[in-house]
């Protein structure tokens, strides 16, 4: 039996857009959820970023702990470039997903 695994880097933002956070999960629907639902304490819950605006898939959480990682230490401008490749109008992207 092949035990498939799946990992997320992800990037929220608040209202305007100001600010950025980037996580790394295992459930990113789950993930997403507790940070709507104010269940996250710290950062995106004190600036409010409940809005889903990149992500990227993995299956090995090392590569993905290891992106986080490497997006973290970019500059802001290079964050967005990467956002904006994806989701150009920098939309919630939890709508398309369905949620």
């Amino acid at each position: 039996m092949v035990n498939i695994h799946q990992y997320w880097i992800y990037i929220l933002s608040n209202y305007t857009r100001s600010t950025l956070y980037i996580g790394v999960t295992n459930d990113l629907y789950r993930r997403y959820q507790e940070h709507q639902n104010g269940e996250v304490d710290g950062f995106t819950q004190t600036y409010q970023c409940h809005y889903l605006l990149y992500y990227e898939e993995y299956s090995q959480v090392e590569d993905a702990i290891a992106r986080e990682k490497q997006l973290k230490g970019w500059t802001r401008k290079k964050k967005e470039n990467l956002i904006k490749m994806m989701n150009p109008s920098l939309k919630d992207l939890s709508e398309e997903l369905g949620w």
